[in-house]
């Protein structure tokens, strides 16, 4: 018996009652709301409560890197509930040891020793950013922390202030010493520029002049997105990170890589920050990390930084820090991640299948403006004219994500984006399949646009 021909929960016919009468949902007005009920999954597909299927090109939120129901995934989960559930912090664990010496041997690129030394756990990315910025204040003594503009980092205090995006404005005031400013977007430039390089060029100068009336003295640290997820798939432009480190370098600043949505696998690499040179100090992970099958997010921390701890108390902590059954799925992942070769998969789905389909696309769809991204992290942004890259309108969006669902794939859509972000391990054949859903319902935004 597959999982799609498994006898339904009992709580099924009364999922959606239940949820409109009781569940508060996140980043919503709740009137407007229509959720569909998810029955099962598997693989790179879903299906609802009346056995309608979708190929999943959204992973969820970005975050099942795995995809749905993975033998392995699901027997780690089996495994350690049978020998413990739950253990506190200040205990050890097999778990939560193993999974802490697999992260930071990934951050160090599979060495033994490195620039990175040890691992904070939490329960999800947004606690994993308060927490750098928490070690980075106290390990610089200083306040004040720079993030962009077009950059989201959490729902909670801090990170909802950091985040750059409309989200943050119905959340402020927040906390002090948040400082913003503008990021490298050749497509969109705030610098005018007119190539990569000069985008490059101009978006570390404006971060300097930033850094310099702000004060270099009273800057903790950086934080920043290595691929921008939520706010458009924004791959830095060559030399921009090797620049960033240089600056905080040059003025004892700690760099925090926000790799909660791009790592572990999303661009083909353990961390998106390794697809170019520059190192930070402080990495910002969850999501992919165990795919979500268990909540869990964490710090991995420099040997520095560590180090700096050694005699005086870290003043932070959580109930669930390194909680067993998340901890053995981050193990059970890695080791899924080596033995099926997923990041070598994740970058040929990125090279030789979507990234070849969507500039396709690109060229025949008057109304896609620009595709970009890095293996299965990629965004197709719509606009309503392509000399002036207005951007598509929400109805225009709207109605091509409508479409995609209707011919059997569900796509992430943000703003005037489609967001191409299938688990890593998708098979072709299935990619392919979302791919040219996606393209024909591109038809829709070109009619709109005329």
């Amino acid at each position: 018996m597959t999982q799609l021909d498994a006898p339904p929960s009992a709580l099924l016919a009364d999922a959606y009652a239940n949820d409109r009468a009781r569940v508060f949902h996140s980043w919503s007005a709740q009137g407007a709301l229509d959720p569909t009920v998810i029955a099962g999954a598997l693989g790179s597909k879903f299906w609802d409560d009346h056995g309608t299927t979708w190929i999943d090109f959204t992973s969820m939120l970005v975050n099942m890197n795995l995809g749905h129901q993975h033998p392995k995934m699901i027997q780690a989960i089996k495994d350690q509930a049978e020998t413990l559930c739950m253990v506190a912090p200040p205990f050890a664990n097999d778990q939560r040891s193993e999974a802490a010496r697999l992260i930071v041997e990934k951050a160090n690129g599979d060495g033994a020793g490195g620039h990175f030394e040890k691992v904070f756990f939490t329960n999800a990315g947004a606690e994993a950013v308060e927490n750098a910025v928490r070690l980075a204040k106290g390990y610089t003594g200083r306040m004040k922390v720079l993030s962009a503009y077009r950059s989201y980092h959490g729902g909670t205090a801090l990170s909802v202030g950091l985040t750059g995006e409309p989200r943050r404005l119905e959340n402020e005031p927040s906390v002090p010493g948040l400082i913003k400013f503008w990021g490298p977007y050749p497509y969109r430039s705030a610098f005018h520029s007119d190539s990569p390089e000069q985008e490059t060029e101009r978006a570390l100068q404006h971060l300097r002049d930033t850094i310099v009336v702000e004060g270099p003295d009273k800057i903790a640290a950086i934080i920043l997105e290595s691929v921008v997820g939520t706010n458009g798939i924004l791959v830095p432009p060559a030399g921009y990170l090797e620049g960033l480190r240089a600056l905080c370098d040059e003025f004892g600043i700690v760099w925090i890589a926000d790799e909660v949505m791009a790592g572990f696998g999303r661009t083909g690499q353990w961390f998106a920050w390794q697809n170019w040179e520059g190192q930070p100090d402080l990495i910002a992970f969850a999501k992919g990390v165990n795919s979500g099958y268990i909540p869990l997010g964490g710090v991995v921390i420099s040997s520095d930084i560590a180090h700096a701890y050694d005699e005086r108390v870290f003043p932070g902590g959580l109930t669930y820090s390194g909680h067993p059954l998340a901890c053995a799925t981050a193990v059970a992942s890695i080791g899924i991640f080596e033995e099926e070769g997923v990041l070598a998969h994740s970058r040929h789905l990125g090279d030789d299948i979507i990234g070849p389909a969507l500039r396709d696309m690109a060229a025949r769809h008057q109304s896609v403006g620009e595709v970009r991204g890095l293996g299965v992290f990629w965004a197709v942004e719509l606009v309503a004219d392509t000399t002036t890259r207005e951007p598509a309108p929400p109805a225009t969006v709207g109605a091509v994500v409508a479409e995609c669902k209707r011919n059997g794939m569900w796509p992430l859509s943000a703003a005037n984006r489609i967001h191409v972000v299938p688990p890593c391990n998708t098979p072709d054949d299935l990619a392919r399949e979302g791919l040219a859903i996606l393209d024909a319902a591109l038809a829709v935004a070109d009619a709109a646009i005329g």
